[in-house]
């Protein structure tokens, strides 16, 4: 079903990424298949090492399976979504799209300015760029705002500060301790009958 949109569209980033499509044509007539419920997709490689539909009820030589919420997080980037994704089948297929999915990079400003013109399109991606950066400071900054509210205002969980105090007692506790052994000892011994 989506296929058709995605197919062009991936195409279109390996060709401008020459060495994307060396890095594939190895793998030509192999099927791969990304399970992301609700969406089912599959794709074959071309002997030139673009993206074709794939027949339907294909073998796929390959699985990589995914949540929708995973999708999200590799969409922005995320490096620690690649874990979380369950990849079976063929193991150099899926090391030659992982490489791949690590290194490419769309030239968006490239596409805008083809519609938009050079400048309008400048402008766009200085403003994605400026609104990247301001996502992944917010993300950080409100991450630093939950540690310091869940250990100061509502202390679910303890401050350093809150630690080392407690560290302190324990140890002023374990001296008291082994000081009050070391004196009952000294007065058993000095009361005990002598033999």
């Amino acid at each position: 079903m989506l296929e058709p949109l995605l197919v062009p569209a991936v195409n279109r980033l390996l060709r401008t990424n020459s060495w994307a499509l060396d890095k594939l044509k190895p793998h030509a007539g192999k099927t791969l298949a990304v399970d992301c419920p609700p969406l089912a997709l599959q794709f074959q490689i071309a002997t030139n090492g673009e993206l074709v539909r794939a027949e339907p009820g294909a073998n796929a030589d390959a699985v990589i399976g995914l949540t929708p919420g995973v999708l999200m997080r590799l969409a922005a980037r995320d490096p620690t979504a690649r874990n979380e994704t369950v990849v079976k089948g063929d193991v150099e297929l899926t090391g030659a799209i992982d490489f791949l999915w690590r290194h490419l990079e769309w030239d968006y400003e490239e596409d805008l300015s083809r519609v938009f013109g050079d400048i309008a399109a400048h402008r766009m991606a200085s403003g994605f760029r400026a609104l990247d950066r301001w996502g992944r400071t917010a993300f950080i900054d409100i991450g630093r705002a939950a540690a310091e509210y869940a250990a100061y205002e509502s202390p679910v969980i303890a401050s350093p500060e809150a630690l080392d105090e407690f560290v302190r007692a324990v140890d002023e506790v374990r001296d008291a301790v082994e000081r009050l052994e070391k004196r009952i000892h000294m007065l058993t011994r000095s009361h005990a009958p002598a033999s």
